[in-house]
């Protein structure tokens, strides 16, 4: 099954610290705001999800989202969240932690391609 979205066993462990201490978390990808285009962690209902956005699956247990304008321009990628040292400018919660969460990217393989279009392993839909 191909994965739009996945996380480094770094950010997994961040992601499993702040879940103890904030119970279910929720991922969308913002697009541009504070941090530019970053991956915002929040504690699970206190991020409102729209019409317009699009869940790419789960990091960690938790659901990753993005707006439907951003899934066009990622569709073709696969999205890895990783952490690193340096707090962003967000209100993610990682914040206080001297951290951040960070998205790398790589293009999908031809064959990867294929099995998404043939809708074999895609993840993405609607709230």
């Amino acid at each position: 099954m191909i994965e739009r979205v996945s996380a480094t066993p770094e950010a997994l462990a961040l992601i499993a610290l702040l879940a103890n201490r904030n119970g279910p978390l929720l991922f969308h990808q913002s697009g541009g705001c504070c941090d530019g285009s970053a991956p915002m962690c929040y504690p699970a209902g206190e991020f409102r999800i729209g019409g317009q956005d699009v869940q790419l699956g789960e990091i960690g247990g938790m659901p990753f989202y993005m707006s439907a304008s951003q899934f066009e321009y990622w569709q073709h990628t696969h999205l890895i969240i990783d952490v690193v040292k340096g707090r962003g400018s967000g209100f993610s919660l990682e914040a206080p932690e001297g951290v951040r969460f960070i998205t790398r990217s790589r293009v999908f393989t031809e064959d990867e391609l294929a099995e998404l279009e043939q809708g074999a392993g895609d993840r993405a839909c609607t709230p």
